[in-house]
């Protein structure tokens, strides 16, 4: 049973250094805030529950998705009850529905340009804007479903909005699902994650129990702001380190790709050639690649170490969304987790009492949700055309 028990208990500062290779959290500004900040089938399912207190736990019930982000769509609204009733149709149900919206989108453009030189040019050119917005955010719900499905998969629900889970201060998330949320990520990526852990919340990964349940305090607006920069890190690592494979691949002709990873060689080949110079490696159904191995025993450069040699044109590449649907995704997400109760909005100045676990959670936890956003992008892609960030 999942859950967020809370205590009220004394809290001692947190110090939390820059991370190397992660993107300044002073860059990030939601729309939200009052102040600007400078697909496997098979599955178990299983009510979880998450309580505040004893006397509350049907406060944070998880009998339904309870992702902080609610789908708005038409079609998000449907894609979200296939995945809770209906598992083994749901990659068949997005399928449809990318196809629906295309049909539609493309549909209200054909009017419009059919109706060009006639009266009824205005009213079609509305009608087509409109029908591009309503698309855009269904398909930014598919997405999310996409996400959510993923997380399914590994047994893990995305933490709701965190006034649910704050009881007089006090946040903590438990089980942690820590071997869970590492599960999805090559031993490379992970070390990676390891250092990003340890830079951005002061993980230290031999910390005994005592020291990962100390009792530390952190500011709601940069709990945030380390949660998306996480999101963007994993993100980039996605991109970074399937380049780095296809780099290999190409440079050594006998290595095996297919030892440790979750990419069918012709798959890698047909969308890596093609992407190689974008570090845009797709995968519909991967989440993550493991080492390759070299019959002639050449030295392997770690991908640390490949990331260290990019230059910044490179690493803005790998690092940046592809799309604007991507991109919103993150900001909606991000907003609906950490904002106010009543107003949406994100409080800079309220202090949470919590510990170095329930951080490690949460940066776990955004690590995933960049994973799997990139895979749903790509997978989306697909059928329907995103547009560029």
């Amino acid at each position: 049973m999942d859950c967020c028990l809370s205590y009220n208990l004394q809290s001692s500062p947190l110090g939390l250094p820059r991370p190397p290779f992660t993107t300044s959290l002073s860059q990030f500004a939601f729309s939200g805030d009052r102040r600007p900040v400078s697909f496997g089938i098979q599955s178990n399912r299983r009510q979880s529950i998450v309580v505040s207190s004893a006397e509350a736990s049907s406060h944070c019930s998880f009998s339904s998705l309870n992702t902080p982000l609610e789908p708005k769509s038409p079609a998000g609204k449907f894609l979200s009850a296939v995945l809770q009733n209906d598992r083994q149709c749901f990659h068949v149900a997005v399928a449809e529905k990318l196809e629906e919206l295309v049909d539609e989108r493309d549909g209200a453009l054909a009017r419009m340009e059919l109706s060009l030189g006639t009266s009824e040019a205005c009213l079609h050119r509305k009608i087509a804007e409109l029908k591009e917005c309503e698309c855009q955010t269904a398909v930014e719900d598919v997405m999310y479903m996409l996400i959510s499905y993923k997380f399914s998969e590994i047994r893990v629900h995305l933490v709701p909005r965190l006034f649910k889970c704050i009881y007089n201060g006090r946040l903590e998330i438990l089980p942690s699902k820590d071997w869970e949320l590492e599960s999805i990520h090559s031993f490379e990526v992970l070390e990676m994650i390891r250092q990003h852990l340890t830079a951005v919340v002061g993980w230290r990964p031999n910390s005994n129990v005592t020291a990962n349940w100390a009792i530390t305090q952190i500011k709601r607006l940069h709990l945030c702001r380390i949660y998306t920069a996480s999101i963007l890190y994993s993100y980039f690592l996605k991109s970074a380190s399937l380049r780095h494979h296809l780099e290999l691949t190409l440079a050594n002709p006998n290595c095996d790709l297919s030892i440790g990873t979750h990419l069918p060689c012709s798959e890698f080949w047909s969308y890596g050639l093609m992407n190689a110079n974008y570090g845009r490696v797709s995968s519909v159904g991967s989440t993550t690649v493991g080492q390759v191995s070299c019959s002639h025993g050449t030295k392997r450069e770690k991908l640390s170490s490949y990331v260290m040699g990019f230059d910044p044109e490179s690493l803005e590449m790998c690092a940046k969304p592809k799309s604007k649907e991507a991109m919103n995704l993150i900001e909606k997400h991000s907003c609906a987790l950490f904002g106010d109760e009543k107003t949406g909005l994100l409080e800079g100045d309220e202090v949470i009492c919590t510990s170095f676990a329930s951080l490690k959670r949460f940066v776990l936890e955004a690590v995933a949700f960049g994973s799997f956003l990139w895979d749903s992008e790509e997978y989306v892609k697909t059928v329907y055309k995103l547009k560029e960030n």
